[in-house]
């Protein structure tokens, strides 16, 4: 099975494994220089458009990206070429963590804004629904502090409190850095998906073979719910995983309108 490793993918996956290796155990500052910061925050730098898709947070983060490269890169390198497959995930990568920076900036401004007008008519009620809409930021001490604030609407003192809590998840909100290849990924799965849509894969779990079109389908929609439901207690980036698909979606369509480019 490792024999049919093509080498973009064999390159990708060790320079994927070799950074998390000198990230977790030599260099752990490149955790924080690589990582793709929100662009109005001082950790920001251009260059992480690129490197974030090197870095993953943990084992299996790494894992299951470079799992889903092992399993579909090899066949579409060989479909594509190297080139085409070097392009399809770097430009994946690359556009997935540009647009998913835009949708962090309009998160992160409507936020901001939610806070002013907190700020300009404090009230518990309005606290309260921030809280509850944001409980992904918040330790469950917050609620104690809810309970204390309402009953006690006009204290400056609460309110205050309540003024530097919501300051502070503002600024935690524009310091939690993007890291992982899974837009890359995803564009990956949907340019499989659209070129040999037919394939049969065998599924873990459930155990049960499956065709790549429905596969694709699959994750895509429940992508595409995740994104709608904005859930505050998941810290994956959806929104970077449905820009992989797009744009993966949009490339491959382009290749295939120019039969000439595959040969």
């Amino acid at each position: 099975m490792f024999r049919n490793i093509t080498p973009v993918v064999q390159n990708i996956l060790l320079i994927n494994i070799g950074l998390f290796i000198v990230s977790g155990f030599v260099l752990p500052q490149l955790n924080e220089w690589f990582a793709l910061f929100y662009i109005g925050s001082e950790n920001f730098k251009p260059f992480q458009f690129l490197t974030y898709m090197f870095m993953h947070a943990d084992f299996w983060h790494l894992f299951s990206n470079m799992f889903g490269l092992f399993i579909f890169g090899p066949l579409l390198e060989q479909f594509l070429g190297p080139k085409k497959l070097l392009t399809l995930w770097m430009v994946c990568g690359v556009g997935s963590g540009v647009l998913y920076s835009g949708y962090n900036i309009y998160r992160i401004s409507s936020f901001e804004s939610t806070v002013e007008q907190f700020q300009a008519n404090p009230d518990p009620e309005n606290f309260n629904r921030i809280v509850i809409q944001n409980r992904g930021y918040f330790n469950r001490e917050v609620f104690d502090f809810v309970d204390d604030y309402s009953r006690n609407p006009e204290d400056p003192v609460k309110i205050s409190q309540a003024n530097q809590t919501l300051n502070s998840i503002l600024d935690l909100k524009a310091n939690i850095p993007m890291v992982g290849a899974s837009g890359a990924l995803f564009g990956v799965l949907i340019a499989f998906g659209m070129l040999f849509p037919n394939t049969q894969l065998f599924l873990l779990f459930p155990p049960m073979p499956v065709k790549a079109k429905y596969l694709v389908l699959f994750y895509g929609l429940y992508t595409i719910y995740n994104v709608l439901n904005n859930n505050p207690l998941d810290n994956v980036a959806h929104f970077a995983h449905l820009s992989g698909l797009v744009i993966g979606g949009l490339l491959v369509y382009k290749w295939k309108k120019d039969r000439n480019s595959f040969y």
